[in-house]
C-alpha cells in the first residue's frame, strides 16, 4: 500500500509581541490545504522561549516549540510584531541556520527585518509595511527593498508587505507547493481573492516631508483652496510676492519638493478624497481638482496606486457617504 504523503511543515517564528494576525494567516490557509487525502501542511508556532509568549494585543499565548523545532521544518515563517526594529539575535541565528540548511524562509510584515538583519538580503529584492520601509532602508542599505508591492519572492527567501498581504503570500507558496486549483480552492474556502499580482501597488499614505518652516504657509493655503485652477509656478510666486526663483528655493527647504510637486501631490490627494467620499462622474473629480481632464486623472492615479479611478472607488469608497454627489 502507498503512503500518504508526509505533510510540508511550516514554522512560524513569533518574535515578542507577536501579531496575532500574522500568527493566525499560516494557520487559516495552510491549514485548509488538503493533498490526496490528507493534511497538506503541518503548522507549528515557535518561539526564542517557550511558555507565555507577549503579543501586539496585549494578550499572552502559550507557545510549546522552541527555536530547536526549526531543524524539522521545511519552510521556515517569520511572524511580524509592533516592535519591527529590534531583532532577537536569537532568533536571527536561528534564521541563518535555517538558511544554511537550504529550508525556504519567509516574512510577514515587519519580520523582513529578522530576515535583512540575519544578512540573507544582501543584494536581494524584498519588500515590508510601507511604514517601516525608510527605517529598513537606513538600517539594510544593500536590501533591494520594494516599497510598492505586495510580496517578493527572491529565491528562497520570500517577504510580505502588510498585514493582508500575507494572504496573498501563503496562497503564492501554496500556490507553488500544490498547484493552482488548491490554493483557488483554499482562498475560496476562506473568503478571499485567489491571485492579487505580488506586484500590485501597496496602497499608501504618501506624506510629504514635514515643512520647516512658514515662509510659505500662506501661499500653500491659497493654493489648496484654489485646485480647480490651472496654477503655475508664476501665480504661486505672485501670490507669495518673490521670483519664481526664490519661491522654488523657500519651498524646497520647507517641504523637501518643488512648487510643482507638491501641486500635483495634492492634486491627486484631493482627487483620491473625491472618489472615495463622494459619487461624482469623473470628469468633474478631474476639473475639481486640477488634474483637468478624466484622462489626466487616469493617468496620474494609475501611476500613483496601480488602479484606475473607477477600481479605486470601488475598492475605497466610503460605504454609505455620497457627500457632494451630482
Amino acid at each position: 500500500m502507498l503512503q500518504p504523503p508526509t505533510p510540508h511543515r511550516v514554522a512560524v517564528i513569533a518574535p515578542s509581541p507577536v501579531s496575532m494576525f500574522n500568527l493566525a494567516i499560516p494557520e487559516m490557509l495552510f491549514g485548509k490545504v488538503v493533498s490526496h487525502g490528507q493534511p497538506g501542511y503541518d503548522v507549528i508556532i515557535c518561539a526564542a522561549e517557550t511558555g507565555p509568549l507577549p503579543t501586539s494585543a496585549g494578550l499572552d499565548l502559550q507557545v510549546r516549540h522552541g527555536l530547536d523545532a526549526l531543524g524539522e521544518a521545511d519552510t521556515v515563517m517569520v511572524a511580524g510584531t509592533g516592535a519591527p526594529y529590534e531583532p532577537d539575535p536569537r532568533i536571527v541565528a536561528a534564521i541563518r541556520e535555517a538558511a544554511a540548511g537550504g529550508k525556504r524562509i519567509a516574512a510577514l510584515c515587519t519580520g523582513t527585518f529578522q530576515l535583512a538583519e540575519a544578512g540573507l538580503l544582501q543584494g536581494r529584492k524584498a519588500t515590508t509595511y510601507w511604514a517601516h520601509a525608510d527605517e529598513l532602508r537606513r538600517r539594510y542599505p544593500d536590501v533591494d527593498l520594494c516599497g510598492d508591492v505586495l510580496y517578493v519572492q527572491d529565491g528562497p527567501y520570500l517577504t510580505a508587505s502588510g498585514y493582508a498581504a500575507g494572504i496573498d503570500l501563503c496562497l503564492h507558496i501554496i500556490r507553488t507547493d500544490y498547484g493552482a486549483a488548491v490554493a483557488n480552492e483554499v482562498a475560496r474556502l476562506a473568503l478571499v481573492a485567489p491571485v492579487r499580482p505580488g506586484g500590485q501597488t501597496q496602497f499608501t499614505l504618501t506624506p510629504l516631508p514635514p515643512e520647516r518652516g512658514t515662509t510659505c504657509a500662506d501661499t500653500r493655503a491659497w493654493a489648496m483652496r484654489n485646485l480647480d485652477k490651472p496654477l503655475t509656478l508664476t501665480d504661486l510666486a505672485r501670490h507669495a510676492g518673490v521670483s519664481v526663483r526664490t519661491l522654488t528655493r523657500r519651498f524646497h527647504a520647507e517641504s523637501g519638493v518643488s512648487p510643482l510637486q507638491w501641486l500635483l501631490h495634492q492634486r491627486i490627494e484631493r482627487a483620491k478624497e473625491l472618489l472615495e467620499t463622494t459619487t461624482l462622474p469623473m470628469d468633474q473629480i478631474a476639473h475639481t481638482s486640477g488634474l483637468g481632464t478624466a484622462d489626466s486623472l487616469r493617468a496620474h492615479l494609475v501611476r500613483r496606486t496601480g488602479l484606475t479611478p473607477t477600481a479605486y472607488r470601488a475598492q475605497f469608497s466610503h460605504r454609505g457617504v455620497s457627500r457632494g454627489a451630482a
